[in-house]
């Protein structure tokens, strides 16, 4: 049997990251929609035999996202399911950080996403656009404006309080 290292097993890309993988509906209009407001760029894809994405993976900036059709029947048999059938919600943020958090607020509200909170200069150093896209996930994109330490962190929050 061969010996592995983790730094073996996993590829460059993916080495120092946790990566998300997000269930959608219909995953080619999501990859579409990510494209046209995020900038995304779509690095992998796997059809599903009968129809749909069984999975993809697209770029933004310099993060890594999966994502798939939870109708897909491989998806299904895993309970994989998305926020539609949540009602709604879910449980999960995808942090992302990009160079100019407004244009990107601006081409994703163009490209018809929810825009909760528009771009922000926030306590914690960064400017940050707060996100609901068509699939009902939720994204926060930040654009870091300057190193804050953790004592005057904690200053700034308690002065928001």
């Amino acid at each position: 049997m061969t010996e592995h290292t983790a730094a073996a097993e996993t590829p460059d890309r993916y080495r120092y990251a946790v990566i998300p993988h997000i269930m959608v509906d219909d995953a080619a209009a999501a990859i579409d929609f990510y494209q046209r407001a995020f900038g995304a760029r779509e690095d992998f894809r796997i059809d599903a035999p009968e129809g749909g994405i069984l999975h993809a993976e697209i770029s933004i900036g310099g993060s890594v996202l999966m994502l798939g059709d939870a109708s897909v029947d491989e998806a299904e048999a895993a309970s994989f399911t998305s926020p539609a059938s949540l009602g709604g919600g879910t449980t999960v943020t995808l942090h992302v950080f990009v160079p100019d958090v407004d244009s990107l607020a601006e081409r994703a509200r163009a490209a018809g996403a929810e825009i909760l909170q528009p771009p922000t200069d926030m306590f914690h150093g960064d400017r940050t656009v707060i996100i609901k896209d068509p699939s009902g996930h939720m994204w926060v994109f930040l654009t870091h404006i300057e190193d804050v330490s953790e004592a005057e962190l904690r200053l700034r929050l308690a002065a928001a309080e």
